[in-house]
């Protein structure tokens, strides 16, 4: 495998780590809002709205750098071609890998896209948003650990 490529999926890998990081830094800031209500949302103060805007640009981030640069990487080190594969033949092929559900992840994408109406005049679907990204922020950090762990063991990748 080219050393070029392998420096380039690290910092890749790098990069979707600094966001699981800010991930978790987020999540520990919020537990005490959550579940996030109504009211709770209305009074929240400067500083937790940075944490929840911070939550929610990171689970975008990581979604987004994993499905666009990672996914598409670790089949490209594996040899297989992914110039032609749409998106969801790429997910398919890293279900098959057993490193990521397929629905799962659609579930989470769905989820992500959600939260695109966060300014919408509708205060309980910005709270249910804010919650539901919340809750399943440990399942897209979870597929990030079984992507380091997977590319840890087939390529020798540490990190």
């Amino acid at each position: 495998m080219n050393d070029d490529l392998k420096n380039i999926f690290r910092e890749n890998l790098f990069e979707c780590g600094k966001h699981h990081q800010k991930i978790q830094v987020a999540r520990q800031h919020l537990t005490d809002q959550m579940p996030l209500t109504k009211e709770k949302y209305l009074n929240i103060n400067d500083i937790d709205m940075s944490f929840i805007d911070q939550l929610i640009f990171r689970f975008s981030k990581l979604q987004d750098s994993m499905g666009e640069k990672i996914f598409p990487f670790i089949l490209r080190m594996a040899g297989e071609e992914v110039k032609k594969k749409t998106f969801i033949d790429i997910l398919n092929r890293m279900e098959e890998l057993d490193i990521v559900d397929k629905n799962e992840w659609l579930q989470l994408r769905e989820i992500r896209n959600q939260i695109a109406h966060e300014y919408s005049s509708n205060v309980k679907e910005v709270v249910n948003s804010i919650v539901s990204i919340f809750n399943t922020s440990q399942q897209l950090m979870n597929i990030y650990i079984t992507v380091i762990r997977f590319c840890e063991q087939r390529f020798g990748i540490q990190m």
